[in-house]
This record gives structure tokens, sequence and C-alpha cells, in this order.
């Protein structure tokens, strides 16, 4: 492929994935959501930060799920739940996993 045929799917691709997101805000910028979909959508971050979460702690090729990830991930569920607070969550995952880490 020349680096003109590159650079012109490059941005053909771009403005494709531009104008998908700006029509979306577009169309929806004069109108107000249902609440039931702010409700879930309150839900995203925190959907989010369990699988990747996960998916990182199983990784195989990341050497698969370690004591210190296992505690981690136990320790953020736990605060998780009890503080319903996301950046506490962030907080006490990667504290536990940090020193946990370190001691073994």
């Amino acid at each position: 492929m020349s680096t003109w045929l590159g650079l012109f799917v490059v941005g053909v691709v771009g403005l494709g994935t531009y104008a998908m997101r700006a029509g979306m805000i577009l169309a929806l910028a004069d109108r107000a959501l249902p609440p039931l979909l702010l409700r879930a959508l309150s839900q995203v971050p925190a959907a989010v930060l369990a699988a990747m979460s996960v998916t990182l702690a199983a990784d195989p090729t990341a050497g698969g799920l370690t004591v210190d990830k296992a505690a981690a991930v136990v320790v953020a569920g736990i605060v998780a739940r009890w503080r319903r607070n996301l950046i506490y969550t962030l907080i006490a995952g990667m504290a536990t996993l940090y020193i946990v880490a370190a001691i073994v």
C-alpha cells in the first residue's frame, strides 16, 4: 500500500468516526434524556472499571491471577459495596495491589 493510500484510508476512517459521534451529539442536543437512560448511564463508570479490573487480573499473558491481584480485587469489591464511591474503590484497590506486591 502506498503512503498516500494509507493516509487516505486513515482520513476516511477518522472522518467517519467523527461523523458518527457528532451525529449523535447533534441529534440529541435539544432533547432531554429519559430518567431511566440517565440512571443507566450513571452506572457506566463502575461497570467499565469492573470489566477492566477482572480482565486484567485474570489475563494469562500477564501472569494470571496472582495473590496481589486477587487481594486487590477483593478489597476493591468490599470498598465498592461499602462506600459506593468509585474513587475510594480505585484508591483502595491500587493501594492493596502495591502493598501486597511489595510484601509477597
